[in-house]
């Protein structure tokens, strides 16, 4: 791993209207010509992203985005794209020409609220005219960060930069952590990683690399083996590990090969975990009880590989499910940051999403959030298979919040991470609806 991966990176999306230099902004901050810069409205038409080191931060990614008050059918679909970046946005920068705001700033502002984005308004543009006094005072008083600049000339660059820092979210620098908080310093945790197209030669995939990293930061060991090799290496130690954990693709060999009495899981439900809510996604797993011949369901990856010939979401997790229903399922798939709205969601009687490795956590928490709305059970890769081959509870051995879930066949509890997205009145504008209640 050269750099720190895109879904670890505390992610800052640039919003505002078309030409307040929201482009010009983000060349100043990285000191490159990420963003084509021009007097014509529009300039930006798809989200750019550009990751750096935001010292003393750390990674992170900005992602400048189109004008929302973009107009006419290809202005839609910008502003489209726009409303997707909300959806995995840490930090929130709302960007406006000083001395001048209006009911875009406001709903751009009230969606950063709505969310619980922490934001920075940037006033642009100050060597043509000044921001009143009385509003940058409102919105200090409602928690933004607020700077002035002339990013096109240099000037106020390194007020924006602190501004970035003080705003930034204190749960990013105190990262929630894969395993290491399950396995604890000194003990050791077995890593079944099965070698085959999905991890060509000299790779890994992109979980195993950060669980390795993830016990190191926990000063504890890890003891990397192929599933053929499990059962010699457990029998050669002097106790037992502590925790087991393998691609879910070899589930059954794995728990065959594993003491009753060492908990054992997958990355993938790790993942669940360390990147959405899974309590919720146990709980989404249950749903697949009701299934029937000819329902529909999603399956969602948020990276964009090549498919393989037998392929986990397209091949394996379909016929799988089918096996277990009994019938054949309809089933769509989504890729990237793709995802429908709640109204297209509302079809299906599952989601099931990938381990979201390259996603950031409040995209997953997104997602979510938006299956609930459309009152759609969700859940991920790993505990589809586990459930669908006899070894649920089994799985989720290391998480006593997840196994009360499925012991009492209820309902999680709601979603209590920071930053719950919703429905308001700025996404509401661009699609054309009225914002809904919170949940």
């Amino acid at each position: 791993m050269i750099g720190a991966p895109k879904g670890m990176r505390l992610h800052i999306g640039l919003f505002g209207r078309r030409n307040v230099g929201k482009s010009s902004l983000l060349n100043a901050i990285t000191r490159q010509d990420v963003s084509i810069v021009s007097d014509q409205a529009g300039t930006t038409t798809d989200p750019v992203e550009k990751p750096m080191e935001l010292l003393p931060l750390g990674p992170v990614l900005f992602i400048d985005t189109a004008g929302i008050d973009d107009v006419g059918a290809l202005g839609e679909l910008r502003a489209a794209r726009t409303l997707q970046v909300f959806e995995r946005t840490d930090l929130g920068v709302l960007v406006a020409t000083a001395g001048e705001w209006g009911d875009y700033e406001d709903m751009i502002l009230e969606e950063f609220v709505a969310r619980e984005i922490p934001t920075v308004v940037v006033f642009n543009k100050i060597d043509l005219a000044s921001p009143p006094s009385a509003h940058e005072e409102r919105l200090r008083a409602a928690g933004a960060q607020v700077v002035r600049t002339a990013a096109s000339l240099g000037r106020g660059v390194l007020d924006f930069r602190q501004a970035l820092l003080a705003a930034a979210p204190a749960d990013f620098v105190d990262n929630p952590t894969i395993l290491g908080d399950l396995v604890g310093p000194g003990e050791l945790a077995v890593l079944v990683v099965p070698i085959d197209k999905e991890a060509p030669r000299g790779r890994l995939i992109l979980p195993q690399v950060q669980a390795i990293r993830d016990l190191m930061d926990a000063d504890a060991m890890a003891l990397v083996v192929k599933e053929r090799e499990l059962k010699d290496a457990i029998a050669r130690l002097t106790r037992p590990p502590k925790l087991v954990v393998t691609d879910s693709q070899a589930f059954l060999k794995v728990a065959a090969d594993t003491p009753l009495d060492v908990p054992m899981t997958s990355f993938s439900i790790l993942f669940a975990r360390f990147k959405g809510d899974l309590t919720s996604q146990v709980a989404g797993a249950l749903a697949i009880e009701n299934l029937r011949s000819g329902d529909r369901i999603l399956i969602a990856e948020h990276c964009s590989h090549h498919p393989i010939g037998e392929d986990i979401g397209r091949v394996k997790i379909p016929r799988w499910l089918t096996q277990y229903v009994g019938g054949r399922l309809e089933v769509d798939h989504v890729q990237g940051h793709d995802f429908p709205d709640p109204a297209a969601l509302a079809e299906y009687g599952l989601v099931i999403h990938c381990g979201a490795c390259t996603a950031n956590r409040r995209e997953m928490l997104s997602r979510i959030v938006r299956c609930r709305e459309a009152g759609v059970p969700i859940t991920n890769y790993g505990l589809v298979i586990a459930y669908s081959l006899g070894i649920f509870e089994r799985a989720l051995q290391p998480f006593p919040g997840a196994l009360e879930v499925v012991r009492q066949g209820g309902e999680p509890a709601a979603l209590g991470a920071p930053g719950t997205p919703r429905q308001t009145a700025a996404t509401a504008a661009a699609v054309g609806d009225e914002p809904v209640d919170d949940l």
